[in-house]
């Protein structure tokens, strides 16, 4: 038992802590987490280099790395979290959305280890999860508005109150991070793409000029299929004339559509609910563009930005616990009997 585990008990302080598994894809994942805010362990087992080979996740074989993965990942969480299984309060895992065979790993995992310990389980929304990352380093502030950016997410949440949630504004086609992974193999790129069309798009001197999508003037939802295929065009259309476009230059004019309209949106939703706070949360929120831009202009406007560590934006299962928290205090937990659902809906999980 670790030393500061000890002063706790000899304190008789009473800490809650909550154990979360996510395996909504391709990392699996365990965490150990104090009062919905203090991670004392979160461990993360990715597939990247997996599924590299064949340039995006392959389902069947992310479900199969989960079931050889997902026990010992959680018997290291509560090592190096330094407490005991029966110590906790409950076990959080996410009930979707997500891959369907990935989610159910997890959720087998967590309805075994709540069963064995007598312990509540609570499904938890993976979207919810990636806001509430926020929570574990800053306070938050209601109203606010999120704007969560990745792989298959692209989606302003207003959030009135703590753990309700209306989603104001959505992807239409692609999300952003799709379209970034499908930029990045035109552009000869490795997978994921994301974080390869950044580095480029910052060493560019110029930009290949792509289109905005901005929609209807009081949408607040997003479009990004068609400077997917925008890039694809100026692509070939160079190879047509014999032309070679810098990739730095393509992936640049590609980034900066995106992330104009981006923060853009999410603004004009800020002012428009009265926010008090913006948060970033999901895997594209590491993008350093968009977190440059959106800190500049948020500054700008006098409106705090919260934006999670990197650690924290992909997907972790510490996440999943502080958005856990929130229906714990409260009481609502989840049946044994509960299901996957991959194609969940935001506000349905709210509190």
């Amino acid at each position: 038992m670790n030393i500061q585990r000890m002063q706790e008990m000899a304190n008789g302080d009473s800490p809650t802590y909550i154990v979360a598994i996510e395996t909504s894809c391709d990392e699996t994942s365990a965490a150990v987490v104090r009062d919905g805010k203090e991670v004392l362990s979160n461990v993360v087992s990715s597939q990247v280099d997996i599924h590299q080979k064949f340039g995006g996740v392959v389902p069947e074989v992310a479900s199969r790395k989960h079931v050889e993965s997902v026990s010992w990942i959680i018997e290291q969480a509560f090592e190096e979290a330094g407490i005991a299984p029966h110590e906790v309060a409950a076990v959080a895992v996410t009930q979707g959305p997500g891959l369907v065979g990935s989610l159910l790993v997890g959720m087998v995992a967590a309805k075994a280890l709540a069963f064995a310990l007598g312990k509540p389980l609570i499904g938890v929304h993976h979207i919810a999860g990636h806001i509430y990352a926020n929570q574990l380093v800053h306070d938050l502030q209601y109203p606010l508005v999120a704007l969560v950016v990745s792989g298959g997410h692209t989606e302003l949440v207003h959030v009135e109150t703590e753990g309700r949630f209306r989603i104001i504004g959505q992807t239409r086609d692609d999300a952003a991070g799709e379209a970034y992974d499908k930029v990045a193999r035109a552009l000869k790129l490795p997978y994921p793409g994301g974080p390869h069309v950044d580095r480029l798009a910052h060493e560019a001197d110029e930009a290949v000029e792509m289109p905005r999508a901005w929609l209807e003037s009081n949408s607040y939802d997003f479009s990004f299929s068609g400077l997917k295929s925008a890039v694809m065009a100026a692509l070939n259309q160079a190879r047509m004339k014999g032309i070679e476009l810098a990739p730095s230059a393509v992936a640049r004019g590609f980034q900066d559509s995106v992330i104009d309209v981006l923060v853009n949106k999410s603004l004009r939703a800020a002012r428009d609910v009265g926010a008090r706070q913006l948060l970033l949360a999901g895997g594209v929120a590491a993008n350093k563009g968009l977190r440059t831009e959106l800190a500049a202009r948020c500054s700008a406007e006098g409106l705090p930005l919260l934006v999670p560590p990197l650690s924290l934006c992909t997907d972790n299962a510490a996440m999943i616990a502080a958005a856990a928290f929130l229906k714990l205090r409260r009481g609502q937990y989840s049946s044994l009997t509960m299901k996957a659902e991959p194609l969940m809906k935001l506000e349905s999980w709210s509190v």
